[in-house]
């Protein structure tokens, strides 16, 4: 394929580009930039990358860049589970954090947190090779490899959109709740509630950039191996000025942060102990001039590093959580990257 092609030679020239595919498409999709600066987003027409805390929005720009396409042909992969492996400090710190964010919630110090882990594992991989194996893997998921020899190397398979705008109609999700899909039976009330808190959120903070609102029930969707709890929430939005605000508020929401917002973000930051860089920040496509975005949430990502691969897991918290409980979901979503590694 000529766009794998130009990939190798990008990499080999320490030239940015973003490989992606979108949900339940069939097109390898690549953007690869003429030169290696680094664009901040402020607006212009590319492939958007920004971090947890938003205060990193790059872009790799149109304007600057090659854009290639090509039709993919999928391979049927079955899933595959991996044997989990983990260390029981890394298990005991992480469950020690997620009881004292369940003893603050039940003080009332906020209603939800999202923990996350950051679990390192020594490996070199073969970037193309591994992203095509993402591809076949989760044909649903938003699939994206981002690489910048200033930033960093990125790859995901994420459910989660943050917002799509296009002829000023948008839609975006609340996406909570975690179970492994072989297992599933029902959502219990905790679930239910930490759902119902994001949707909640992304209601307040739309309603004054929006020209109108429409909300389904929730209902269970399949990612991969696990199952999550979502409600569509779609509307109309009165500029690219609104979609700018919209993001500007709903991001981070509480699916990946939590409730209050500030409260959740200085209890991830005094007890999280470690920087969550692009992992649960946003990415994807910007149209300025045709007023259009298709933005997804990083999830289910990893970093690669020169012999290193950091792979990013988080569950969100509420008074009726359970620490070991909360730290097996985390692994089970870790399986979504290791499967492929």
């Amino acid at each position: 394929m000529a766009i794998l092609s130009k990939v190798k030679m990008q990499l080999e020239q320490n030239l940015p580009f973003v490989l992606y595919v979108l949900p339940n498409q069939t097109k390898l999709c690549g953007l690869f930039q003429k030169d290696n600066s680094i664009h901040d987003f402020i607006g212009q027409s590319g492939f958007v990358f920004a971090s947890f805390d938003d205060n990193k929005k790059y872009v790799i720009p149109s304007e600057s860049s090659y854009s290639i396409e090509e039709e993919f042909s999928f391979d049927a992969v079955n899933q595959s589970e991996v044997l989990m492996n983990y260390s029981e400090n890394e298990k005991k710190h992480f469950e020690d954090i997620v009881q004292k964010a369940v003893n603050s919630i039940q003080k009332g110090d906020f209603e939800k947190v999202v923990l996350s882990r950051k679990i390192e594992m020594e490996k070199k991989v073969d970037l193309i090779e591994t992203f095509l194996r993402l591809v076949n893997r989760y044909p649903t998921a938003f699939r994206s490899l981002f690489y910048h020899p200033q930033i960093g190397c990125w790859m995901g398979a994420t459910p989660e959109q943050l917002i799509k705008v296009e002829n000023n109609h948008f839609e975006t999700v609340s996406l909570a709740g975690t179970h492994q899909k072989s297992s599933f039976e029902k959502w219990s009330s905790k679930e239910i509630q930490e759902q119902q808190i994001v949707t909640d959120y992304i209601l307040d903070s739309l309603h004054r950039e929006v020209l109108s609102l429409k909300v389904s029930e929730p209902f269970t969707v399949e990612a991969g191996s696990l199952v999550h709890l979502k409600t569509i929430i779609t509307g109309d939005v009165h500029s690219i000025e609104n979609t700018k605000n919209i993001i500007q508020n709903l991001h981070p929401t509480p699916a990946v942060c939590g409730f209050p917002k500030e409260k959740a973000l200085q209890f991830i930051n005094e007890n999280e102990g470690y920087d969550r860089k692009f992992y649960a920040g946003y990415l994807g496509l910007w149209n300025e001039q045709e007023a259009s975005a298709n933005l997804f949430v990083n999830l289910r990502c990893l970093e690669v590093e020169e012999n290193k691969i950091n792979i990013y897991v988080g569950c969100g918290i509420t008074g009726e959580s359970n620490p070991e409980k909360e730290f097996l979901e985390t692994e089970h979503k870790s399986q979504i990257m290791k499967s492929i590694l």
